[in-house]
């Protein structure tokens, strides 16, 4: 797909000009923002990240489920995408995909990965990072099955982040998984794989007004958690 015409000098500098100005006229954090002592935070980082999850609920923080995953290719290059959690427990931070997807390869070939969620409602990301493994297969298929008919209808859709020739080619696939994922309610999906991010480290960021922001970051030691402040 190849998209033809092409902007002057002058047009091109305006166009500039006027993203700029829409840029630098965007503001951050025009909300009350909770505080958050860090001294009084628990001693893992799991019960933390529930608690916050819970307050971004409250908040009303729209898609608060939804994640930034990134992983590196091949040669080392990173890449980054929006997912959703499916869990976050003892094991770790889980979420799922097809293992023959653009991530599912790169997992494949280096099992590390890194997580970000971003709370703006709230001023709070937090950052996940660690070994990536795999589920059992019943797992990755019970987790499918607990889902929507329209997430069973897109993950039985296929081949993710392989070239598509046409919308037209994407319209007839996606209505035949609709219909079968409808009818099929327990349809096994080949390569959907649940992933689990074990954590070795967890850094929760809590917004300032004055700037004076409070990154508190668990590392892992051991069998234990080492809690540090970090400058912002």
């Amino acid at each position: 797909m190849r998209c033809n015409g092409a902007m002057n000098d002058a047009q091109k500098t305006d166009a500039q000009q006027s993203f700029l100005d829409l840029l630098h006229a965007q503001r951050v954090w025009d909300v009350d923002l909770p505080a958050f002592d860090p001294d009084a935070a628990p001693s893992a980082p799991l019960p933390l990240f529930h608690i916050w999850f819970a307050e971004a609920v409250a908040a009303g923080q729209a898609e608060p489920h939804t994640m930034s995953l990134a992983t590196v290719d091949a040669e080392g290059r990173p890449d980054v995408r929006t997912l959703m959690l499916h869990d976050a427990d003892e094991r770790g931070w889980h979420f799922a995909t097809h293992r023959t997807s653009a991530k599912g390869r790169q997992l494949a070939a280096r099992p590390h990965a890194a997580l970000g969620f971003y709370w703006p409602v709230q001023g709070r990301q937090v950052r996940v990072r660690g070994p990536v493994t795999e589920t059992s297969r019943a797992e990755s298929l019970a987790d499918l099955h607990a889902r929507s008919t329209g997430a069973l209808a897109a993950a039985l859709t296929g081949s993710q982040s392989e070239v598509l020739d046409s919308q037209e080619e994407l319209a007839r696939t996606a209505d035949a998984a609709w219909e079968r994922a409808s009818a099929e309610p327990d349809a096994e999906v080949a390569g959907w794989t649940r992933y689990v991010v074990e954590p070795r480290e967890v850094e929760f960021f809590q917004g300032d007004a004055g700037r004076r922001h409070v990154r508190l970051r668990y590392r892992r030691d051991g069998a234990h958690w080492t809690r540090e402040l970090l400058w912002p």
